[in-house]
């Protein structure tokens, strides 16, 4: 196997997600579209940090990691669907 294939990925939109909603409780205003593409910026920073960018077409995790984490969710989360 290739180092190319070993290289771990991360979504883009998920650091956008992520950074936003922390931004918004940090009390700032976040807004996004105004200011060019955030997935961009987001995707730059993955590769700074030696992690490649997922595509926007990897979908969804497996539907037995999907079993999984609706299942932690019920656990940690009760009451949250």
């Amino acid at each position: 196997m290739s180092e190319a294939d070993d290289q771990e990925t991360f979504n883009p939109w998920s650091v956008v997600n992520l950074v936003f909603h922390h931004l918004a409780d940090l009390g700032l205003h976040p807004v996004l579209g105004e200011h060019g593409d955030p997935a961009k910026a987001a995707s730059e920073l993955l590769t700074s940090m030696g992690i490649g960018s997922a595509p926007d077409s990897a979908g969804p995790a497996a539907a037995p990691v999907q079993d999984m984490l609706a299942d932690l969710r019920k656990r940690m989360m009760p009451g949250v669907e």
